[in-house]
């Protein structure tokens, strides 16, 4: 199963740190944020990523071309411009780099990327929120459901979007609501492909009315992940990160 990235938007809140690189290329550990989503995935064994691009989509290109060779040692002749890579350790991983568009919104992107893959589900989350989620177990219980979306229910600040569950399924979903305590969007998302057809076009946010049709409709359920989360949404978030790293002590890194 391919897992789909949504790694374009602005990034906004992290001020002059995303005005020249995009946020998921923004490093915890000395390694971008979307590098420990991708291995949280890739520990369970989902190591083909669809990485949906945007701003600043070169940046992202270029360290994905040159993975290989910041991964390891060099041996440059100069003369011919001959380059040998030193053995060593590289993930096996497949990245699909998928330009979907500076000015789409999360749905426009999801849509191009469910074409892109084709007939088959797939896991969605975004490039920047980090998790010890076990993602074996949120398929087996997608699966279990039979339902057309799972979508991962967290409990961090009521500035995200907001869930409210009833047993095993979403019965509302409100993007980021003024105020209140209780579940929300945590992405990790396992999706059959007919959810696309809920997506409109290039302007729809997925977290609007996609999802509060499908949560309407009975077909979205909810994986309750008590474990650790979080988003690198603002400075303070990514110092915190870093700061969990740097300590040894970073839940998410369950590789």
């Amino acid at each position: 199963m391919k897992v789909v990235i949504l790694a374009g938007g602005l990034g906004t809140r992290l001020g002059e740190i995303t005005a020249v690189k995009p946020k998921p290329m923004v490093e915890i550990g000395g390694r971008p944020v979307l590098w420990h989503v991708m291995k949280t995935y890739a520990h369970y064994g989902f190591t083909e990523f669809v990485i949906a691009l945007g701003y600043k989509s070169a940046a992202i290109k270029d360290y994905f071309i040159n993975y290989r060779y910041r991964a390891n040692g060099l041996k440059v002749s100069l003369k011919s411009g001959n380059i040998e890579v030193s053995d060593g350790y590289c993930e096996d991983w497949t990245v699909h780099l998928l330009d979907t568009g500076v000015d789409t919104m999360t749905g426009g992107r999801i849509k191009l990327a469910a074409e892109y893959i084709g007939n088959e589900p797939f896991m969605l989350t975004y490039g920047d929120g980090v998790s010890d989620i076990d993602i074996a177990k949120t398929l087996y219980f997608h699966r279990a459901h039979g339902k057309l979306a799972t979508v991962t229910a967290v409990r961090p600040p009521s500035r995200f979007g907001g869930i409210t569950v009833k047993g095993d399924f979403v019965t509302r979903f409100a993007e980021k609501p003024n105020a209140g305590e209780g579940w929300i969007n945590g992405g990790f998302f396992i999706l059959e492909p007919a959810v696309a057809s809920y997506i409109q076009g290039s302007t729809t946010m997925f977290e609007r009315e996609p999802l509060e049709q499908l949560a309407k409709e009975g077909q979205l359920a909810a994986w309750q992940h008590g474990g650790f989360w979080q988003c690198m949404d603002t400075l303070n978030d990514m110092r915190r990160l870093e700061q969990l790293w740097v300590a040894n002590q970073a839940p998410w890194k369950v590789w």
